[in-house]
């Protein structure tokens, strides 16, 4: 029995808890998060389930005392500046990790002095630490990695990923600038608070690692998608005229020669504008090779279980911070009943 934390329970946080809950094999044995509002509820109560006995804590030191848990899922923020203090936490306890932190998926070019950091206390305490989600850390990265493995040859690869924001909570709405003006939109891209998708530089500094493609530059474009009708979510209202996503692009070189292009268009409920959802993938070489997944895989879904089903794989691999590209294939978590 894999006894597990739940250090965050905003929206993916709490859909991650509610699976593990009811997965074969997987205790939960705590949940942290800083909403006061939610201290001292019971988890189960929360999750719409069965009381669990679990009241959730805003106390990390707290709930690793008292659940001595095994593993703990982290689902606090996207970037590892803010992360790597959580992370360091567990690791120092002897605790692995799985972290749906988009720049966990491929940190060592983005935060080399971090990476290296965990890397080397996870094997000094014999934890195992990983970055995951449905992207990065599946559709625009190992997916793409894992088809290659039928090639004879790959020359450059373009992917796409048309998917819905809808499900996601408030801070990935902020990063993405929904719910923004165009105005806003642009100030936001230049100052940094708003940054579009997050994961181009892990995507594509992952594939190019694993093929072995010297990229010396990656590049990337933003800009807002523009809404022409009322859309709205539980955490954000957008009216005509304001933005409800963002295209962006990234793309990696080799000198002047483009090896990898990923395309990212995402918003709210694009189905209100006749906008299809998808997955696409492109590889050029010997043979040319393309994949095609409509709908898209959900985002929220995606992330959720992918993190749920990481568990006794991270659990039971050898210490460090690893990459989905270095362990093996997830699959589905059997059910408790």
């Amino acid at each position: 029995m894999i006894r597990v934390l739940q250090w965050g329970l905003g929206a993916m946080g709490s859909g991650i808890a509610k699976n593990l809950a009811t997965k074969e094999g997987i205790e939960i044995v705590g949940a942290v998060d800083r909403n006061e509002q939610l201290v001292g509820k019971d988890l189960g109560e929360y999750l719409g389930m069965e009381q669990m006995g679990i009241e959730i804590s805003n106390d990390i030191d707290k709930a690793i005392e008292e659940g001595y848990p095994d593993l703990a899922v982290i689902a606090t923020h996207s970037f590892v500046d803010v992360v790597f203090e959580h992370i360091m936490k567990c690791v120092e306890n002897k605790i692995n990790v799985v972290t749906i932190a988009e720049e966990m998926a491929y940190p060592y070019d983005s935060n080399p002095e971090q990476a290296e950091i965990i890397d080397k206390m996870a094997r000094k305490n014999g934890v195992t630490v990983l970055g995951t989600g449905v992207n990065p850390g599946f559709v625009l990265d190992q997916l793409i990695l894992n088809m290659t493995g039928a090639c004879l040859k790959v020359n450059k690869i373009k992917a796409q990923r048309v998917n819905d924001l809808s499900p996601f909570g408030k801070t990935v709405m902020e990063t993405q600038g929904v719910g923004t003006t165009v105005e806003e939109f642009n100030k936001g891209i230049q100052e940094g608070t708003i940054v579009g998708h997050i994961g181009f530089q892990q995507s594509i500094q992952m594939i190019a690692d694993y093929l072995g493609w010297p990229i010396d530059r990656i590049e990337e474009e933003r800009e807002p998608i523009v809404s022409n009708t009322h859309r709205e979510t539980p955490v954000v209202k957008v009216e005509p005229g304001m933005v409800a996503g963002c295209r962006h692009i990234g793309k990696g070189y080799c000198g002047d020669d483009l090896l990898i292009e990923l395309i990212h268009p995402q918003q709210i409920h694009p189905e209100v504008e006749n906008v299809d959802t998808g997955d696409y993938i492109w590889i050029y070489g010997d043979p040319d090779i393309s994949l095609s997944i409509k709908p898209e895989i959900p985002g929220g879904k995606g992330t959720m279980a992918l993190a749920s089903n990481m568990v006794p794989i991270v659990f039971e691999w050898d210490p460090g911070l690893y990459t989905m590209a270095d362990l093996p294939i997830p699959v589905c978590l059997a059910d408790k009943y």
